[in-house]
C-alpha cells in the first residue's frame, strides 16, 4: 500500500518572489515561483572546465560551481538552451557556438521540487571577464579536468561549499578506491 499522499490537494503556506513553500498532505517542500526552472552549463575549453563561485545566503559562504542560471526569470519564453548561452557568457565571459541539452536531473528531490536540465556548451570562445551581471559577485575559474579533485579539495579546505553537481566532475575518482 502505497502512502505518498499523491492523492492530498497541494497547498500554498507561502510565496515569495522566486520561492514558494507547498504542502501537499505530509509533505512539504519548496518550489521555483512562476515555473522558472534553471540551466546548469557544463564548458569545457581545451581541457579546462569553467567554474564560477559565488557567495550563497542559505550557506553563509561562497559556493563552488558549474555556471547555471534561471530560465524564464526575464522573459517567460525563454529556452533553457538560450538561457545557459546567456548564463554562461554572463557568468564566466565566454560565448558557445553550440549547446546541447543533456537532459533534465533534480537535486534535492526530498525537499524541493527545483529540476534543472544539463547543457554542455561547445565551441566557447572569450568575449568578456565574466563576473554576471548588476552586483552579482561571481568569480571565474578554469581549472583542468585533470587537477578537478586536487582543485575541489583544495577549495574546500579553505572552506569553500560544493555544489552538488560538481560529483558530474569528480564521479570516477570518488568512487576509486583509496590505498
Amino acid at each position: 500500500m502505497s502512502n505518498h499522499d499523491s492523492d492530498k490537494p497541494v497547498e500554498t503556506l507561502w510565496a515569495g518572489d522566486w520561492l514558494t513553500m507547498k504542502r501537499q498532505g505530509r509533505w512539504e517542500y519548496v518550489s521555483r515561483a512562476r515555473g522558472i526552472r534553471a540551466a546548469v552549463i557544463l564548458a569545457v575549453v581545451d581541457g579546462d572546465v569553467l567554474l564560477v563561485d559565488q557567495y550563497r545566503a542559505p550557506l553563509q559562504r561562497r559556493c563552488l560551481e558549474l555556471p547555471a542560471g534561471l530560465v524564464g526569470d526575464q522573459d517567460a519564453g525563454e529556452t533553457a538552451l538560450a538561457s545557459a548561452a546567456r548564463e554562461l557568457e554572463e557568468e564566466t565571459g565566454y560565448r558557445a557556438a553550440q549547446v546541447e541539452s543533456l537532459g533534465e536531473f533534480f537535486s534535492s528531490p526530498g525537499m524541493a521540487s527545483e529540476g534543472f536540465t544539463l547543457v554542455r556548451a561547445t565551441g566557447l570562445t572569450r568575449v568578456s571577464e565574466g563576473g554576471g551581471v548588476e552586483d552579482e559577485d561571481i568569480r571565474v575559474h578554469r581549472v583542468p579536468l585533470s587537477g578537478i579533485a586536487d582543485y575541489v579539495a583544495a577549495r574546500r579546505a579553505e572552506g569553500m561549499a560544493m555544489d552538488v553537481k560538481l560529483l558530474l566532475l569528480l564521479g570516477a575518482g570518488i568512487l576509486a578506491e583509496k590505498p
